[in-house]
């Protein structure tokens, strides 16, 4: 049963950031983890991965420690309960509108007393049976954390009540989905923007917990970070291929090549 990075971090009042990998190729998941990264997000609601797949990308990472931050899609409570076991260290939830939405998820990913999470305890979240049952149940319940993204108007209304909830550890802001939702798609210069992360980081703090979005660069970043941000996320394995490639080809073009495209 191993301990989570992430968590060790936001207990001691520091940072993380995290990155996210969509390829499937284990590989890359492997050389994150040993690069240092101490949370790598997998996306299950917009990606075709297959909870297999998921699976052996987790375990890729394990290699080097990192923590894995899955995204099931909205309403797939138990999908993300197994996620956890097959060795996700947090769940972050997309689209939560309500309280009680965050609520019922927060029942769904924690063993009693704090919740309903069914038990098996036969996969890589507890080496497969090995060890004692009353630990791991105290172990899985203080080491897996639980995000909430906050994406759309509503939810944003509701932001204090669902940082509220016992169990959810962070409010997630995510900003795409809130600016197409609030009209003014990706937009991210937009007063409405920085309206709401202020919403967000004043309603976790609030509420005594932490707050995280992702940043677009350095400076974007340091901003978060001044602002008491615990979670940034930056790029992808696919931003990352296609900035680099994009470059290959602009070379290219500066040298009288041409591409058909």
């Amino acid at each position: 049963m191993r301990k989570s990075k992430a968590l060790a971090k936001w207990r001691m009042g520091q940072a993380v950031l995290g990155t996210t990998l969509h390829f499937h190729d284990p590989a890359v998941f492997e050389m994150a983890s040993l690069m240092g990264f101490e949370l790598i997000w997998i996306d299950l609601e917009h990606h075709a991965h297959s909870l297999e797949t998921a699976g052996n990308l987790m375990r890729a990472a394990r290699v080097g420690g990192a923590d894995i931050l899955a995204r099931p899609a909205r309403g797939e409570f138990l999908r993300a309960a197994r996620m956890l076991e097959a060795g996700a260290n947090g769940i972050i939830y997309p689209r939560c509108a309500t309280a009680e939405e965050a609520r019922e998820l927060v029942e769904n990913l924690k063993f009693p007393p704090a919740g309903i999470r069914g038990l098996d305890g036969a996969g890589p979240d507890r080496f497969y049976g090995m060890g004692n049952l009353n630990d791991y149940l105290e172990h899985a319940n203080r080491e897996t954390f639980i995000l909430i993204q906050i994406e759309d108007p509503v939810a944003l209304q509701n932001a204090e009540e669902i940082a509220k909830v016992d169990g959810v550890d962070m409010l997630f802001f995510g900003p795409g989905d809130y600016s197409v939702q609030a009209g003014f798609p990706g937009d991210f210069e937009n007063p409405k923007y920085f309206d709401a992360l202020k919403h967000v980081a004043d309603a976790a703090s609030k509420a005594g917990k932490w707050w995280g979005t992702p940043a677009f660069s350095n400076e974007h970043s340091k901003m978060l970070l001044d602002n008491g941000a615990k979670l940034i996320t930056r790029s992808s394995d696919l931003t990352i291929v296609r900035t680099a490639l994009t470059q290959l080809k602009n070379d290219g073009k500066n040298l009288g090549l041409s591409f058909n495209n």
